[in-house]
């Protein structure tokens, strides 16, 4: 099997590499491809120190599986073409909700692998991909009416230029200086943002509005979910606080044991002080956590959860190489 990494000298794609040499997938060749400011730079991988190729003339024929980690406007322009030639997994928002292309978290729905129809398959938001694990396993049971949620995102789910502006801003405030902000519309540090992406018309950010399309396609087109994205000064892993609407009653106890069986999750929730997971303890795991599970008495069939998973993992690199698992396994499903 030999393997491209498009974008391998940003976070998603050196987490990309992580995850593959944990996985051990056997590789004959990896490849991995940057812009030109990167090319012939050397990255180690299994022991071994590869050199980074030049994006603009990389052939792709040379590989069956490419990941791409470099964002939607590199997606757009070379996707396609690697397509021609391999198939693409795409971390990027550009091809997610394309009718013709899958949107996947394998523990979810890889049944829809059976559709590949342009040799390329979406990888979804990283908010969106931990959500989607703690909430299938309740779906199945319960049926899911509507959801309301409020994320708490790191900086790192932003790249590489925020998370060292966090660090900076950090220090300054901690040296009494002024701070101007490059990569955030306010001071990050020591501060909360309510607004990830840009402004639509109706007052939702683009990455709410991602929330809401990326469930329905990857879940169930009838669930409602209305969600409030914030960015925290925290350098890795997503926290969310989910309100669920059930069309059928259920107990906690049924609760906890499906979230606790089904293949990403784990329950952490003792009802004493610490009895959770945060941020900090999710980082480097490949966890979906669950804390917090209580009935919301407000409304029929309500429940509340906090939600917490390492977004450059389950919500990137782990979910594009599982994807790649899951074919691999499969055999490509036939094609």
């Amino acid at each position: 099997m030999n393997i491209a990494i498009v974008g391998a000298t940003g976070n998603v794609g050196r987490k990309t590499l992580e995850v593959l040499e944990k996985k051990k997938i056997s590789i004959e060749n990896l490849y991995l491809v940057a812009s030109p400011k990167s090319a012939g730079k050397k990255i180690k991988f299994q022991g071994k120190e590869i050199e980074v190729y030049n994006l603009e003339n990389f052939d792709f024929s040379k590989v069956k599986i490419a990941f791409f980690a470099a964002g939607g406007k590199i997606s757009e322009k070379f996707a396609e073409k690697a397509a021609k030639y391999c198939l693409v997994i795409d971390n990027s928002s550009f091809f997610r909700m394309d009718p013709d292309v899958p949107l996947v978290v394998p523990q979810v729905n890889s049944d829809d692998l059976n559709n590949i129809k342009k040799n390329i398959i979406a990888n979804p938001n990283c908010s969106t991909a931990q959500l989607v694990i703690a909430l299938k396993p309740l779906h199945d049971l319960f049926v899911i009416k509507r959801i309301v949620v409020s994320t708490y995102q790191s900086v790192s789910g932003a790249g590489k230029a925020p998370m060292d502006e966090l660090f900076e801003q950090t220090q300054l405030v901690l040296d009494g200086k002024n701070i101007k902000s490059q990569n955030f519309t306010k001071q990050i540090a020591f501060n909360a943002i309510p607004h990830i992406d840009v402004f639509s018309e109706d007052g939702y950010t683009k990455e709410e509005l991602k929330m809401r399309n990326e469930t329905k396609k990857i879940l169930s087109d009838g669930i409602d979910l209305t969600a409030t994205c914030v960015r925290l000064p925290i350098s890795v892993s997503h926290s969310e606080a989910v309100n669920l609407q059930f069309e059928k009653s259920f107990s906690l106890e049924k609760v906890r044991d499906a979230l606790n069986n089904f293949e990403g999750c784990k329950v952490i929730d003792e009802r004493v002080d610490g009895g959770y997971i945060t941020p900090l303890e999710a980082e480097g795991r490949n966890e979906t956590f669950i804390s917090r599970i209580r009935k919301d008495k407000t409304i029929e069939n309500g429940l509340n959860l906090w939600v917490v998973s390492d977004n450059l993992l389950r919500g990137a690199a782990l979910n594009a190489v599982e994807i790649a698992e899951t074919l691999i396994n499969n055999s490509f499903y036939g094609k």
